[in-house]
């Protein structure tokens, strides 16, 4: 990857995803996400890094559970807000394939619904792993080609697709965070859609459609799922 390569992705991120910042990314967090964070168990004194941390909104909810929290992105948008709304926590505006943090460092690393828009994802699973500690965790959403939405045609795609946006299987996934010396322990279903400001996104006259395949998403098994989370150890060769 050429450093302009990057540039595009940083200057999409600057001006286009985050341009209208808080607006279009609003602080709050889907309930989904408080579920998720019960399940890392307890986090108090546990130094957490959120790769791809947008505007913090994840780790504002860890750091209420008493974690020692950092954050990396690519814009330097994102950060700023970060900074002014976490000013005692430690923010840097970095590529997941180079973060500028030291080794062994963390005891629990998130990407949550970002690795599918990186450059180089085994180079940023490997810097995921640097900044571990031996036995620390590292968890990860992303997308799933077999989402039966995606399969019956009836979805294309989040905004990100306009820079990078790639859709595996999630066998596909597992055997990316197998090279990259990870063990999946656990996944779980990604369910935030269960949720009314989900639902009611675009017109009205979709909502029954969304409200459907949100309560489906609680059922469906996981093959079929939008996104699945992957809750990884690691392996030290």
């Amino acid at each position: 990857m050429s450093d302009q390569d990057f540039d595009k992705v940083r200057d999409f991120y600057n001006e286009k995803y985050y341009g209208k910042s808080s607006a279009a990314h609003p602080a709050g967090l889907a309930w989904h996400y408080g579920v998720i964070a019960r399940r890392l168990g307890d986090l108090r004194g546990r130094n957490v890094l959120d790769v791809a941390c947008g505007e913090g909104a994840w780790l504002r909810l860890l750091k209420g559970q008493g974690a020692n929290v950092a954050g990396a992105d690519i814009s330097a948008r994102a950060i700023d807000v970060c900074r002014q709304r976490m000013p005692d926590d430690e923010f840097s505006v970095s590529t997941a394939e180079s973060l500028e943090f030291a080794d062994r460092r963390f005891d629990l690393v998130t990407c949550l619904g970002s690795l599918e828009h990186f450059l180089d994802k085994p180079a940023a699973l490997r810097e995921m792993v640097r900044v571990s500690r031996d036995d620390a965790r590292i968890l990860l959403l992303v997308p799933n080609a077999g989402f039966l939405t995606r399969r019956l045609g009836l979805y294309g795609g989040t905004q990100q697709t306009q820079i990078r946006e790639d859709v595996w299987p999630l066998s596909q996934w597992q055997a990316l965070f197998e090279q990259a010396g990870l063990h999946v322990e656990q996944r779980w279903r990604d369910l935030h859609p269960l949720s009314r400001s989900w639902i009611r996104q675009g017109s009205p006259l979709g909502w029954p459609l969304r409200a459907a395949q949100a309560l489906a998403l609680a059922v469906w098994p996981i093959s079929w799922q939008y996104q699945v989370h992957h809750l990884c150890r690691i392996v030290r060769r």
